[in-house]
């Protein structure tokens, strides 16, 4: 299976879902698709953590733009 990037891999994690939902997809096939939903799955979260790290956050200090880590806690509270 060809590479796909994250918005493709997130919409088949999607697909996936949405067939295991429905009753008459039969036990082998769940399985089947299970396991390449857990794949997704990973794969989507080790990109999104090695994104977390690449994203940085700009501050005007002065006259100039200082690029400084983003404070995912931060993030996190306004996401609640």
């Amino acid at each position: 299976m060809p590479k796909l990037n994250f918005e493709k891999q997130l919409s088949r994690l999607e697909e996936i879902v949405a067939k295991l939902e429905e009753e008459q997809t039969d036990l082998d096939a769940s399985v089947k698709l299970f396991e390449e939903g857990i794949t997704l799955s990973k794969e989507l979260s080790a990109k999104l953590e090695t994104v977390k790290f690449k994203v940085q956050e700009l501050k005007k200090k002065g006259s100039e733009l200082v690029a400084s880590p983003f404070d995912t806690e931060l993030a996190e509270e306004s996401d609640a």
